[in-house]
């Protein structure tokens, strides 16, 4: 896309500290600390009522924390400078109804120095075609994908994007990706909650798991999904391998079992040497190791994992 973005900010993009804020006497966020680095992709991950709407807003300057630290870009989130500086995409709205899909787009990049070519824009998010449409008669997934391009045609530093392709057909979701990977290296820092943890794989290079308001885990997603997780080496070979006599040239703690038969799973800390020594084993046995493939954790898994498997209203 081609952006003036990298080395524009040397501190982190977002930093919350201790974040609180109560309704009725109720903490809806409690203790919140997380930070987002520049130039990358923060995933900020929850069940429904976790509290990352709350601290999103809070974050963007639309809501006020009860204590707690909030720095955007170095600055207090109401600071009016941070207004050309920082995208906003919102679950809902944003547009006028009635303006035309181009004009409204049009319109927000007036108001930015060096805004990305509106016309492009439309075009790579499929919605050229009803650049002269009202906002009101456009479908859901339009309206979405148009929300987003207001939040990024001014050249944000960093930009939020609350549930971004929440409601998007699957073509239109890959172009969303797409969009984001493109504002990540033209150095912009993107913080997003999603509910699609497929979404936050792809995208994100940290991510943060809140529950009832408080962080439960954060790291990358390879650190969430290896940490505490003991992955599985799966591979198929002749029945009845002598699985004891594998086990001694393998790590301690690291398990064996056969089923169905010819059907072998390791489990364990899941390295280059654990694969070459089961092959090594293997093939000094004259046995060949088949369909070889290590399985670890999904963030699906940790996050069910953290934030428990029951539905919630």
């Amino acid at each position: 896309m081609g952006g003036p973005y990298a080395g524009a900010v040397t501190e982190p993009a977002l930093q919350v500290a201790g974040l609180e804020k109560r309704y009725a006497g109720r903490a809806v966020v409690d203790d919140l600390t997380f930070r987002a680095r520049t130039a990358t992709v923060l995933a900020l991950l929850g069940p429904n009522g976790a509290g990352k709407t709350t601290t999103v807003e809070i974050c963007e300057g639309f809501r006020t924390a009860d204590s707690g630290e909030v720095r955007v870009l170095g600055l207090p989130p109401k600071d009016p400078s941070l207004r050309a500086r920082v995208g906003v995409m919102p679950q809902t709205g944003g547009a006028y109804p009635g303006l035309r899909a181009g004009e409204m787009l049009r319109l927000v990049a007036s108001f930015a120095a060096t805004p990305l070519d509106p016309a492009e824009l439309l075009e790579r998010l499929g919605l050229d075609r009803v650049a002269g449409t009202a906002y009101r008669r456009l479908s859901g997934g339009q309206q979405q994908r148009l929300s987003l391009a207001l939040a990024v045609v001014g050249r944000p530093e960093l930009v939020f994007l609350d549930e971004p392709t929440a409601g998007l057909d699957p073509q239109a979701r890959h172009a969303t990706w797409e969009l984001i990977e493109a504002l990540r290296r033209d150095g912009v820092s993107v913080v997003l909650t999603t509910h699609l943890l497929e979404e936050a794989e792809r995208l994100a290079d940290d991510v943060v798991i809140v529950d009832a308001g408080r962080v439960v885990a954060a790291g990358s997603v390879r650190e969430l999904t290896s940490t505490g997780a003991a992955g599985q080496l799966r591979f198929a070979g002749p029945p009845a391998l002598d699985l004891a006599a594998l086990l001694l040239e393998l790590p301690a703690g690291c398990t064996a079992t056969e089923s169905p038969p010819g059907q072998y799973v390791i489990t364990g800390a899941v390295d280059p040497q654990l694969l070459a020594s089961v092959t090594a084993w293997c093939a000094g046995r004259g046995a060949l190791a088949r369909d070889l493939r290590v399985e670890t954790r999904s963030l699906e898994d940790v996050f069910l994992d953290l934030t428990g498997r029951e539905l919630r209203s």
